[in-house]
């Protein structure tokens, strides 16, 4: 295996440079399992902190465009669209990022990220119902996270 990206035993950035631009598409999905009284109350709007899932949108948003100071080897994109979804289950909320560029990278990382602090900002917005007597969250779990596709064209 080569990791000519590695000289002198610190990571660099990539050059991609020489790579033809072109359309590039990644969705991430992930899912967070919650108490059902507490998905009732995301979806009756009864949450104490405010909108959940709205919230969460604009977090990803947010994360999708800021992907590059969090994560240091990843380059700094023109991201051309974001769509956020959630689905609601008997006992998880289920996230999807989809994320569209025009370049030479793509965009799976910042598809990645938005998902993480998604599900990451529906668990801050519910944590107050998650916990239980001892200030724990035996109920809730982020998991699944992955790409489920990657595409150029």
């Amino acid at each position: 295996m080569s990791f000519s990206h590695i000289q002198d035993g610190r990571a660099k950035m990539v050059d991609i440079g020489g790579k033809a631009d072109v359309s590039r598409r990644a969705v991430a999905v992930g899912e967070i399992r919650l108490k059902r009284e507490t998905l009732e109350a995301v979806k009756n709007r009864k949450i104490v902190k405010g909108e959940v899932l709205e919230t969460a949108r604009i977090a990803a948003v947010m994360a999708v465009k800021k992907t590059p100071l969090a994560i240091p080897m990843c380059h700094n994109i023109p991201v051309a669209s974001i769509d956020v979804r959630f689905d609601m289950g008997e006992d998880s909320i289920i996230a999807t990022v989809e994320v569209s560029s025009f370049g030479k990278t793509g965009v799976e990382m910042e598809a990645l990220h938005g998902l993480s602090v998604a599900l990451l900002t529906i668990w801050d917005m519910v944590k107050s119902a998650e916990k239980d007597a001892t200030g724990n969250y035996p109920s809730t779990e982020i998991s699944n996270i992955r790409v489920l596709e990657k595409t150029k064209t």
